[in-house]
């Protein structure tokens, strides 16, 4: 019976990577974290969409921005180190203006959060000020990222997702022989490619086969992740966040520090394909990078 709500649970979550913004009105009893447990999304998100700093507290009645769930965004802003070189680009100064956020703006100049925050040499728990310049592009940056044209609707606090079979929207490439000496998070995964949006490798893995840290360092985020299932973030010294997702258990907690082959959880069930496997996807500033190349220790 538990696995079978567990399977529920992952099919309702889904594999469906694109989601358009929300409007939502706080009730009594919403914080932030909450929310991001409502949606499935990180605190830090949350903050980015709508301008807000650590300390400041929503309030009933207050419409909040529900972003699109985009996990190399979740990944920027769970990371401690969200500086990248993006030299190359042409910038002028924008002046904020009533009702910018990084997030609004980073969609305006087809950016991701993590190559705005980057490109002004920002803190991830930057918040921007009415009059304030930044740097943006000269002219809209070519990413192959596209801003959404759907309208905003609003959420309401008894609102839930919706339980339904959707089709595989996955881009999957090439299956990859796994080579004896490349260290998985799982033992002798069949490794198939998924690109796109979503950029990383599907690892197969025996029923509840442990999973394991392939670089030590610390964990940075832990919960459902909309699309993505139970995740783990771990980043290392040098600032890249490993993404082990799809997980059906997790062993570890925020804040804690990791070994390279301590145990951080176990294999989960595919909801689309009832498959026991992992996504894996390791990003640099938000970018994901070839999972089999990131270093291993």
């Amino acid at each position: 019976m538990k696995k079978l709500c567990l399977f529920i649970l992952l099919a309702a979550i889904s594999l469906s990577y694109s989601f358009a913004d929300t409007t939502y009105v706080v009730q009594k009893g919403d914080t932030l974290y909450s929310l991001s447990k409502k949606f499935q999304l990180t605190v830090g998100e949350l903050r980015a969409a709508n301008n807000l700093s650590e300390n400041d507290v929503i309030k009933v009645g207050q419409k909040i921005t529900v972003p699109e769930a985009d996990i190399g965004t979740a990944a920027a802003l769970s990371s401690t180190n969200t500086n990248s070189n993006l030299n190359s680009i042409k910038t002028k100064l924008y002046t904020v203006q009533k009702g910018d956020t990084l997030y609004s703006l980073a969609r305006k100049n087809n950016l991701t959060v993590a190559d705005l925050l980057a490109l002004n040499n920002f803190d991830s728990s930057k918040v921007i000020k009415i009059g304030e310049k930044i740097k943006i592009p000269d002219l809209p940056v070519n990413t192959g990222k596209t801003s959404s044209s759907k309208s905003s609707n609003t959420s309401t606090s008894n609102a839930k997702p919706a339980i339904e079979k959707v089709p595989d929207t996955r881009n999957y490439g090439n299956t990859i022989k796994a080579d004896s000496n490349t260290v998985w998070p799982v033992k002798n995964p069949k490794v198939t490619q998924i690109k796109g949006k979503v950029s990383g490798v599907q690892l197969s893995a025996a029923k509840n086969e442990s999973v394991t840290c392939i670089h030590e360092g610390t964990v940075m985020y832990v919960g459902v992740y909309r699309g993505f299932g139970q995740v783990v973030f771990v980043q290392s010294k040098t600032g890249l966040i490993y993404a082990y997702t799809g997980l059906g258990s997790v062993d570890v907690n925020k804040g804690d520090y990791l070994l390279s082959k301590e145990k951080i959880g176990s294999a989960g069930l595919d909801s689309i394909t009832g498959n026991s496997q992992i996504t894996f996807m390791v990003f640099q500033n938000g970018q994901p990078i070839d999972p089999s190349k990131a270093p291993r220790n």
